[in-house]
C-alpha cells in the first residue's frame, strides 16, 4: 500500500458476537442447519466454504481446511454441531477476546438484534421488504427465496401492523419467539 493511502479495513466489532447464552445456542444451531447443505448433520469444509461464499465472505476450502480440520474427529467427514460450536467459540475468542461479563452481555443484546436486522434491511430504510428478505434467502441458497409469494407469506406472518414490511420491533418480536428444534 502506498504511504498515506488509507486502507478500508473494517475491524470486527463485538456486536457480531452472539452474547446471550440462551439465544446463542439457538442462533448457532440455526446457522449450523443452514450451512449443512445436504442435511446430513455434518458441515464439511466444502459446505462451509459454499455458505461463506454465498454470504459474500468467500474463502476457499483450501484456506479453511487447516483450521476446520483440527475440529473434525478422526473418521468423520465434517463438523457435527458440537464441533461447530467449539470452532465458533474458539474463533470468537480469538477475534473478540474471552466472553464478557453477564452485565455486558445483557446490555448489548439489543445492539446484537439491531445488527441482525441490518443484514436484512439492505437499503437501510428501517424496514425489511419482501424483496430484501428474498435477496438474503437467495444468497443463503434457501429454497424459500425462489418464490416471492412464499417470501411475502413470511413477511405477513411477522408483519403485525399490516404495512407489508417488517420494522425492527416486529423483527425483534419474531426473533425472541423463535424455537429451533434439535438445539
Amino acid at each position: 500500500m502506498k504511504e498515506g493511502a488509507k486502507a478500508d479495513i473494517r475491524q470486527p466489532t463485538p456486536s457480531f458476537r452472539l452474547r446471550s447464552e440462551s439465544l446463542n445456542a439457538l442462533r448457532l444451531r440455526r446457522v449450523f442447519d443452514l450451512f449443512d447443505h445436504n442435511g446430513d448433520g455434518e458441515i464439511t469444509v466444502e459446505e462451509l466454504a459454499l455458505a461463506l461464499d454465498r454470504l459474500g465472505l468467500g474463502a476457499s476450502p483450501d484456506e479453511l481446511r487447516p483450521t476446520v480440520a483440527a475440529y473434525i474427529p478422526p473418521g468423520r467427514a465434517g463438523l457435527a454441531f458440537e464441533e461447530f460450536e467449539a470452532l465458533h467459540r474458539a474463533l470468537g475468542d480469538s477475534l473478540f477476546g474471552a466472553s464478557d461479563s453477564i452485565d455486558e452481555i445483557h446490555g448489548e443484546g439489543e445492539e446484537d438484534m439491531r445488527e441482525a436486522f441490518r443484514v436484512f434491511d439492505e437499503d437501510g430504510d428501517g424496514f425489511i421488504s419482501a424483496s430484501e428478505l428474498q435477496a438474503v434467502l437467495v444468497k443463503l441458497g434457501l429454497a424459500e427465496g425462489r418464490s416471492i409469494v412464499r417470501v411475502q407469506e413470511m413477511i405477513c406472518s411477522v408483519d403485525q401492523n399490516s404495512d407489508g414490511r417488517v420494522d425492527f420491533g416486529e423483527f425483534k418480536h419474531m426473533m425472541q419467539s423463535i424455537t429451533v428444534w434439535g438445539a
